[in-house]
Order: structure tokens, then sequence, then C-alpha cells
């Protein structure tokens, strides 16, 4: 395989490493519903899980490959350990799709060998070309991953990519699995691989990275300078710790400043042509996506997707932007799939109009789910004199592929202020058909709704996380509110948004609740089919 290849891959691992984060996990439809995003996105490769890890995430790989890895669609990769169990799962899993990729792994540092594999450099060098040769008895394409390759002593690491490409390896991923290494170091540790391991040329050189010191973009584009082709991360940067290298901000790098990295991919410095197959007008609406369904908010002074970045406070920069966009902006927002034209509709816009509008945003909703959708446009409608963009995005996200609604709210009301106790009475319909009410006293008014749901409910968890954004500016602003719980170290989040915060507030609480219900009542029948 040529490694000397103009252009970069782009490896999504947002359904895999990105769940990963603490609270963000998918179920089914929720990964469906961003593989069939990524794949929009335009993303060369979706990682869609890993499928021996348990039956739901076997499910997950298996029906993204059926129903997104089509022939013109992106290649679909399971992660395997290199356990001839994991591989074989991989490739069962895998197996509807048209382009599919099994991406093995085994750690390779001194410390990992010692600690956790507990066997040697020679045992480790023989099972990583034993698993190798057995993925490729599945399926051509195989990728291999010596885990916390940053801390490998470097010789060894050439032996173990020699002979994993020997096997059959076509892409070779070099990981900072802690995310320990800086810029300079990772470039040379790319630049090394390419100059000291012999058959690099028939692999692919990959790179996938954590941001624990904030370095994990810029190492990612230094790799780029040395020789890396291929870069695994995800929407927003979300995943384990710190997260990983994010997708948008090494995209848009790329693009911005093509020129610059024209000449390391083997191009004339002036050409205009991208350096990845990212649709980036897709960039916004995927990362709103993935926000949405995993519960973990884009912090305002994101680069690319944060509220903020396209925001100007400064009296010098407003000036500036208003007279010419390029004196204090590197890319247009445009570019990332953000309109300008946010207010267009009103309590009088019709359901085409509605449609019509969903369909410019991203979204394919069914006729009941536009249905379901469009009451709720009217409830915001009739309280908000106009509805932008943003705010059409928060009622859909809060009213379609939502947890099923095991307990539902019928009612909240509130009694609160300087010279009273904050009381709150909630109407929950339960699991069981019946319509239960309760009331409790707490610090604040959400206080005393959790109070007084969880009264009702019953279901031990603790409140980690209360958050509350607003969508829009105004006094008639739709808030957001997202929420996470923990139970059994296992994290649960909700999300809902209102223009009544208090309301919002509440919802939230419910969605997370149902998602933890849903996980409690799951384990329960696993643990009664063991049983029989």
């Amino acid at each position: 395989m040529d490694n000397s290849k103009d252009r970069i891959i782009i490896f999504d691992t947002t359904l895999r490493d990105g769940e990963q984060s603490p609270g963000a996990t998918l179920n089914v439809e929720e990964k469906l519903e961003i593989a069939h995003s990524l794949s929009r996105l335009g993303v060369d490769v979706i990682e869609a899980g890993f499928a021996f890890a348990s039956p739901g995430d076997f499910e997950a790989v298996q029906k993204v490959a059926a129903q997104v890895g089509t022939e013109d669609g992106p290649i679909i990769c399971s992660l395997a350990r290199a356990i001839k169990a994991d591989i074989k799962a991989a490739a069962e899993a895998l197996q509807p799709a048209a382009k599919s990729r099994i991406h093995t792994f085994i750690s390779t540092s001194d410390i990992h060998l010692e600690y956790q594999l507990k066997k040697s450099r020679s045992e480790v060098l023989d099972i990583a070309q034993e698993m190798v040769a057995y993925a490729k008895s599945f399926m051509d394409d195989v990728e291999f991953s010596p885990m916390d390759a940053v801390r490998t002593d470097s010789e060894y690491l050439y032996q173990v990519l020699e002979a994993t490409i020997a096997a059959g390896a076509t892409t070779i991923n070099i990981p900072d699995t802690v995310g320990y290494t800086t810029p300079t170091e990772f470039g040379a540790l790319i630049k090394g691989i390419c100059d000291n391991v012999p058959n690099i040329d028939r692999a692919v050189v990959s790179v996938h990275g954590h941001n624990d010191l904030g370095l994990a973009v810029a190492n990612f584009l230094e790799a780029v300078k040395n020789g890396a082709r291929q870069l695994e991360c995800t929407i927003n940067g979300i995943g384990e710790r710190a997260g990983n290298a994010a997708l948008e901000e090494l995209v848009m790098a790329l693009h911005v400043r093509r020129q610059y990295f024209n000449p390391f991919l083997g191009r004339p410095k002036e050409s205009t042509e991208p350096l990845t197959n990212i649709d980036t007008q897709h960039i916004y609406k995927t990362s709103r996506l993935v926000s949405n369904r995993t519960g973990v908010i884009v912090q305002p002074n994101k680069a690319i997707v944060g509220a903020n970045a396209f925001a100007h406070e400064s009296g010098i920069h407003q000036d500036g932007v208003l007279k010419n966009k390029l004196t204090y902006e590197i890319m247009d927002a445009q570019s990332i799939g953000l309109t300008d034209n946010q207010i267009i509709l009103g309590k009088h816009s019709g359901r085409n109009a509605f449609r019509t509008r969903l369909s410019e945003l991203g979204f394919e909703l069914s006729e009941t789910e536009l249905n379901k959708a469009f009451i709720r446009f009217k409830e915001v409608a009739d309280k908000k004199k106009e509805i932008s963009d943003w705010d059409i995005e928060a009622i859909v996200s809060d009213e379609i592929r939502q947890p099923p609604e095991m307990f539902r709210l019928e009612l909240v009301q509130i009694s609160c202020g300087d010279r009273s106790r904050p009381t709150a009475t909630v109407t929950i319909h339960t699991p069981d058909g019946e319509e239960l009410t309760d009331a409790a006293i707490g610090t604040g008014p959400v206080d005393a709704i959790y109070k007084a749901i969880n009264r009702v409910t019953n279901i031990p968890n603790e409140l980690i996380e209360f958050s509350v954004q607003s969508v829009t500016a105004g006094i008639d602003a739709i808030g957001e509110v997202t929420i996470r719980l923990r139970h059994d170290d296992k994290v649960y989040s909700g999300r809902a948004a209102n223009t009544d915060i208090i309301v919002a507030s509440a919802r939230a609480y419910i969605k997370a609740l149902n998602r933890l219900y849903a996980a409690l009542q799951n384990e329960q029948k696993l643990e009664s089919q063991v049983g029989v």
C-alpha cells in the first residue's frame, strides 16, 4: 500500500473511544443516527465499536455495518484485542459491510508488559504477528496498534511494526494512549518509524492520541508533517479522560492552512485541493448531534464549534469584522455549516415551512417524528415571537430519539421566594401505569423538584452535574439543561430544552432517570437469563 498518498484519511472513533466519555453511553439507534451523520460528513473510516465488549456493542457494529457500510459509504471498523475471540466477533459483526476493517491491538511498552500483560517482549511480538494473521484470514483490511507506543522502546517498536506488516497489517496506528507526548517528540517518533521500518511502504501510518496535556491536535499535525496519513479522532474531541484529538479542529486546521501543509504531502504549495474528504459544511450539524445524543456539552470557547467561536465582543474586533471579516476571522462560519440566517419562522409558519427548514438543517425525520416536533414547535412559537435555527435544533433534540419514557412527567409546580422555603410538587406516570404525586422541600426550586421526583421514582442515584445553557439571546430564550447522575460508578445523562428553565430541569432529570432505569432493567434481564 502506498504510504505517500497526498491526502489525509479521517478515521472517526466517536462511537468507540468517544463513547467512553463518562455518561456518554449511546443506544443502538443513537449510534446509527450518528453513523449516518458521520457518513454525510465524509469520514473515511467509522470505528463503530468494540464488538466483543457486549451484546449491545456487537449489535451496534452489525447495524452500522449493514445500514451505513454501503459500497459508496465509509469503511466500517471494529476494535478487537489481540485475542481470537475478539477478532472473530469483530469479523462476524462487520460481515454486512461492503468495506470493513478489523482493528486489533496489544500493549508494547515495558510498563504495560510488566504490570498489565505480565509477558515478555518476545511473547508479545509472537502474539501480535499471530493475531494480525488471524484477522487477515477474515478480511484484507487490517489495522494494528501497539498500545502505549509513545512509551515503547523505539527499536522494539520498529521490530513489532515490521512483523505485523509482514503478517498482513495494512494500517499501522501509533497511539499516544496516555496523552504524554509533545509535538516535537511525536513528529520524531513518526519520522523514525518511516525511516527505520523496512516494509513501512506497504502500510498507511496512522496516529491516535489523547488530550491530557492539551496537545493532541498539535501532535497530530506534527505527525502529518513527518509521514502520518491517517488521523484517528472524535467529534468535539470527546473520549476517555481529557478526550481525543478533535476531528473538527484537525480538519479545519488542514483546510485553513493547506498551503502550509501541501508540501509535506507532496503537493504544490499553492494547490487549493482539499487535504481531506470531509464536507466541512456538515461539521456544525454533526457536532450538535453528537453533543445532544451524548449529553456532553460543547464549551462556549471550544475551537471551531463553540458558541463563541465566531463571536466578537471587542469594539475594535467588531469594527474590523464589519469592514472585512478577514480582519479577525480566519474562516467563514458558513464553511462549517453555521448560517447567518437565524430567524425565519414564527407561530404562523406551516408544516411545510417547518419540514423544509428541518431538511436544510440536516434533520431527516419520519412522519411521526415530524408531527411530534411540529406540535412542540407550535407550543414554543406561542411563547416566542421569532424562532431561530438554534431553537429548532433544541426542539428536535428534545423531542426526538430520547430514552423510552418509562417514567413520564405529567406535572411540575413550584413555590419559592426570598421569604419562603422552595417547595415542589410533581406528578409522574410510572412504568406500572400508576400516576403518583408527591412534594418535597429543597434548598432551591430545582433541588426541591429533584427530591420530589426521587420520592416518586425511588431509584438510588447521585446528582454529579447540573448545567444550564441559553440556546439564544433574549428574555424568551430556550434554556437547555444537562444533568448527570451516578449509580454504581456508572454515569447517566439527560438533557431537555424549554422556555421555562424549571420545566427543562425536571424533564432532563426524568430523562437521565429513564436511562438509569433502563440499564437496571437490562441488567436484571441478563442476570435472569444467566440464572436459567
